[in-house]
C-alpha cells in the first residue's frame, strides 16, 4: 500500500509541475502495479530499464544520421570547431561517469533512493531531465572514492 501511495504522491507532484516524463513514468508503473503487481516484472524493469532507456536515447540521437541530415561532411566540418572538441570531451566524461554509476547502483542499491529523490527534485523544481540517476550515481561513485582517500 505504501508503494501505491508513494506513486500517487509522485503523480500529484508531476501533475502540479506539469512534467510529462514523470507523469508517464508514474502512470506506467501504477498500471503495471494495478494490473500485474508482479515482483519479477518490476525486477526486470529495474535491472534492464536503464539499458532500454539508453538504447532509446541513442536511437533518438542517431535519427539525424539515418535521415541524412548529418553525414561525414557535417562530422568533419564540426571537428573544425573548438566546441566540437569540448562536446567530445564532455561525451567521454559523461559516459565514464555513467559507467561507474552502474557499478555503484549494483554494489550499493540503497543509494538509489537518494539518487531518485535528487532526480525528482531536479525534474520538478528545476525543470531538469530525468537522466540524472545514472550520471548522478557516477558522480557519487567518484565523490565516495575521493572521500575514502581523505
Amino acid at each position: 500500500m505504501q508503494a501505491f501511495l508513494f506513486l500517487l504522491f509522485l503523480l500529484v507532484i508531476a501533475l502540479v509541475v506539469k512534467n510529462q516524463s514523470l507523469i508517464v513514468s508514474v502512470l506506467f508503473l501504477l498500471v503495471i502495479k494495478l494490473i500485474f503487481n508482479n515482483e519479477k516484472l518490476f525486477s526486470i524493469i529495474q535491472t534492464k530499464g536503464i539499458n532500454w532507456g539508453v538504447t532509446i536515447i541513442t536511437i533518438a540521437v542517431l535519427v539525424p544520421i539515418a535521415t541524412g541530415q548529418i553525414g561525414f561532411k557535417e562530422l568533419f566540418d564540426s571537428l573544425k570547431s573548438p566546441y566540437a572538441w569540448i562536446a567530445i570531451a564532455s561525451g567521454i566524461l559523461v559516459a565514464m561517469l555513467a559507467k561507474n554509476g552502474v557499478v555503484l547502483l549494483a554494489k550499493d542499491p540503497h543509494i538509489t533512493t537518494a539518487l531518485v529523490l535528487g532526480t525528482i527534485l531536479a525534474v520538478t523544481l528545476f525543470k531538469g531531465v530525468a537522466v540524472g540517476p545514472l550520471i548522478g550515481a557516477g558522480i557519487a561513485w567518484y565523490a565516495m572514492k575521493i572521500f575514502g582517500v581523505l
